[in-house]
């Protein structure tokens, strides 16, 4: 096992190891911030807050419902499928309150995938924004859903504003497609019986599962990573030790326009939570205009983000005219953060992006650079608790990459080991077993580390491109593309070739109107090799991406 290299690295003040015994369950952490916090705003959307000690009675009062309806015990399953509103968190409290286990559902779900979720995880209860009530109702005969709360989305807001809200969406907007599911009850309903009812105790230990967090499913149908209380916990006990130092507690504003029901903004948000912050929530991120809208409103000091994100904002007219005085932390994951945008931001904000990387299956956070390090290209350094090993396909432990030599010979799969690392994937065991050995998790992520510790992620083992015998990797083109001032965004792909087994294809969103294949390619010659260099280069108004901004390629292969 290779010598923890990077400790030497650390920050001033983080320690190599966190102590996770502070708290035994997700419930219990929360407890305390609602006692320490209770009255400061919590969450802030549509022009409103929430305090501490509100979220604290209506996750409460949640919790009493879900106890009190039929069959529902500890370790039922309850998904939520809402974009970013108050009534998340007061159902993913809620429904660890009860002792259950959270199932979080992306809104935009086709049926198929929305019936395959909920069969797979066999919910019982689901928690829904009226406006994809319509989807559920094509498949709830289908799957063990017994219990239906339905919500709009102004629901949580005082009114009048909660009339206002949900007339202008229903009525003005019309964006709540017909539905009838029969005996669906309304969340404000919902909360009034709990309000009457009993919350009985429920004893949860460290190994519970809390959430069944299923992976985007790149690979065929996605599958349900089984994170336990004890995950979620050391976790963000890992982010309090790495970033709380630049941090204080019950003076922070932070902006969250992630979806939380991606790994990457629920971790956070319960982190942040912890510190007392004001957490504004950004429904539609989408809506550059009105997100920048809202910054304008605040002195912000935390956003967390994805690389097509930063690249939006930084793109989006009044961005540059923002009050970035009070920026302290800006995270950027989910997918590497090309270094473009990053000295882009820089140069605009005057703070740089901090990059991580986590997955799924590690709650999500795994190596982090320290805080307000410049771009260097890499993912940062193993966290506290935790440890990260070059491996090849056998499972043998590579070199360090030391400088010099051939860096191929360090290059292999990123496996982590840590408090963090998921149980395994729900009733899966075969496929649990492909990527857990020995405590390890195998990532499917290739890349090495340097003499310092830092780690560098060459590509996806899936994603890599091979070019008559030689490997591709599509980060390295992209980041060489990128560069290139008439180029927005772009993307790797391989796509079958006759002569060479695999060539390459760009597909570029263009800044320039003007921009042309020839000059994307005498780009490339420049930075590239010539095996490297795009065979073919296409024009797109627009990318394919997961909810949270990540370049979906699998849909840009052989299209």
């Amino acid at each position: 096992m290779t010598e923890r290299i990077w400790l030497k690295e650390y920050p001033a003040g983080v320690p190599a190891e966190i102590d996770t015994s502070l708290y035994g369950s997700i419930p219990q952490l929360s407890e305390n911030i609602f006692r320490k916090f209770a009255e400061r705003p919590a969450y802030h959307n549509f022009g409103c807050s929430m305090s501490y000690a509100e979220l604290d009675r209506h996750s409460r009062n949640f919790a009493a419902f879900l106890q009190s309806l039929p069959g529902m015990h500890k370790g039922e399953r309850v998904a939520i499928m809402s974009p970013n509103l108050m009534q998340y968190p007061v159902a993913l409290i809620g429904i660890l309150r009860a002792g259950m286990i959270v199932v979080n559902v992306n809104p935009l779900y086709t049926p198929r995938e929305l019936e395959h979720q909920l069969k797979d995880s066999g919910a019982k209860a689901i928690v829904i924004v009226e406006n994809f009530a319509s989807t559920l109702q094509q498949v709830i005969r289908k799957t063990q859903v017994e219990h239906v709360i339905t919500t709009q989305l102004g629901d949580l807001l005082p009114a009048p504003k909660r009339w206002i809200v949900n007339f202008v969406v229903k009525r003005l907007k019309k964006m709540v497609p017909a539905w009838r599911i029969d005996g669906a009850v309304d969340l404000r309903v919902a909360l009034a019986r709990g309000a009457g009812a009993e919350l009985k105790p429920v004893s949860l230990v460290r190994e519970d599962i809390a959430f069944l967090q299923y992976t985007g499913g790149t690979t065929g149908l996605s599958k349900g990573a089984m994170l336990t209380h004890h995950n979620i916990l050391a976790n963000i006990a890992q982010a309090g030790a790495w970033i709380g130092g630049n941090l204080k507690e019950g003076e922070e504003i932070v902006i969250s326009p992630l979806p939380m029901y991606h790994i990457f903004c629920l971790t956070t948000t319960l982190y942040f939570m912890s510190l007392g912050v004001v957490n504004v929530l950004i429904t539609n991120p989408r809506d550059l205009p009105a997100f920048i809208k809202e910054l304008r409103r605040w002195k912000w000091s935390v956003l967390a983000g994805v690389n097509t994100l930063f690249n939006g904002l930084l793109n989006t007219p009044g961005f540059s005219e923002l009050d970035f005085s009070g920026l302290k932390v800006i995270v950027g994951g989910g997918a590497a953060v090309l270094k473009p945008v990053a000295e882009k931001w820089r140069q605009v904000t005057g703070h740089h992006i901090t990059e991580a990387y986590g997955l799924t299956e590690t709650s999500p956070a795994a190596s982090i650079n320290p805080i307000g390090t410049p771009w260097n290209g890499t993912i940062g350094l193993p966290i506290s608790s935790t440890e990260f090993s070059i491996r090849d396909d056998d499972f043998n432990e590579l070199p360090i990459w030391i400088g010099s030599g051939d860096i191929e010979k360090s290059t292999g799969e990123i496996c982590i080991r840590g408090p963090q690392v998921m149980k395994g994937y729900w009733q899966l065991p075969g496929e649990t077993a492909k990527v857990l050995q020995n405590g390890w998790l195998k990532t499917g992520d290739v890349g090495y580390m340097n003499a310092k510790g830092y780690v560098t992620i060459t590509d996806r083992k899936k994603d890599m491109i091979l070019v008559s015998g030689f490997n591709v990797y599509p980060n390295e083109i992209e980041s060489v593309i990128s560069t290139h001032p008439g180029v927005l965004e772009c993307a790797v792909v391989g796509v079958p070739d006759e002569r060479s087994g695999e060539a390459v294809k760009a597909v570029i969103v263009k800044k320039d109107p003007g921009l042309s294949k020839e000059s994307v390619i005498e780009h490339c010659r420049r930075e590239l090799t010539g095996y490297k260099i795009p065979k073919y280069v296409e024009f797109r108004d627009s990318l394919p991406k997961t909810p949270i901004g990540k370049i979906l390629r699998r849909e840009l292969r052989g299209k």
